[in-house]
């Protein structure tokens, strides 16, 4: 029996070998990069015109190892989203101030139009806050540190689509994600430079859009 068993911790041993040697060389799966929006949710409809301004807090990021950040939207109603531009601003941590501007695409382009009608987008359907649509925007290079905070910006294009797209929204407000968001009508707010402020209208207890900020 114990040589049985010494036989039987031995193979163990090398199977565990084996499966680290493979899972380093395997992709690392996504991590999330701050806590991302859960449900349950509520909608939120009608965003023809409108400047949303999401804030990423340097304080909330989570430390795992990244080379890059991608982006997540959700949509909870609509058959397309059209979208002006799309930014990442850069600020010190508690700061209001730009110091930098990182463009955010989606296949390539700031100014996509986003047919959630299409399952191949979205393959659930029809679109609610229980079957919320999530478009994985395009990575971008940068790396976000805890000594900055980050304000991400989607102005929607002033069209009759976006009059019938809706977020979800947590329900329960705050707590159940570090993201929190505000917006703004009639202008458009990814046009501001460094140097220039983001304008705060006090956030929302809750992220509009933006879902998820992670590795990849």
């Amino acid at each position: 029996m114990k040589t049985v068993s010494k036989f039987a911790a031995f193979t163990l041993l090398l199977l565990t070998v084996a499966y680290c040697s493979a899972g380093e060389k395997a992709t690392t799966p996504p991590a999330n990069l701050v806590r991302g929006s859960v449900g349950p949710f509520s909608l939120n409809t009608s965003w023809s015109g409108y400047s949303v301004v999401t804030l990423i807090p340097g304080a909330s990021l989570i430390p795992v190892t990244a080379t890059q950040t991608v982006l997540y939207l959700g949509f909870a109603a609509g058959s397309e989203a059209d979208i002006t531009n799309m930014v990442l601003y850069t600020t010190a941590r508690g700061s209001l101030t730009i110091t930098a501007v990182t463009p955010v695409t989606l296949g390539g382009v700031s100014n996509p139009s986003i047919i959630l009608s299409s399952t191949s987008v979205c393959p659930t359907q029809p679109l609610s806050v229980t079957s919320v649509c999530v478009v994985r925007l395009d990575p971008t290079a940068i790396v976000l540190s805890a000594t900055n905070d980050y304000y991400f910006v989607v102005y929607f294009t002033s069209d009759s689509n976006n009059s019938a797209i809706g977020t979800p929204q947590n329900q329960n407000g705050s707590g159940l994600s570090a993201l929190r968001s505000w917006y703004v009508g009639g202008t458009n707010e990814t046009t501001l430079t460094v140097g220039q402020s983001i304008p705060n209208n006090g956030f929302d207890d809750t992220p509009f859009f933006l879902m998820y900020v992670m590795t990849d």
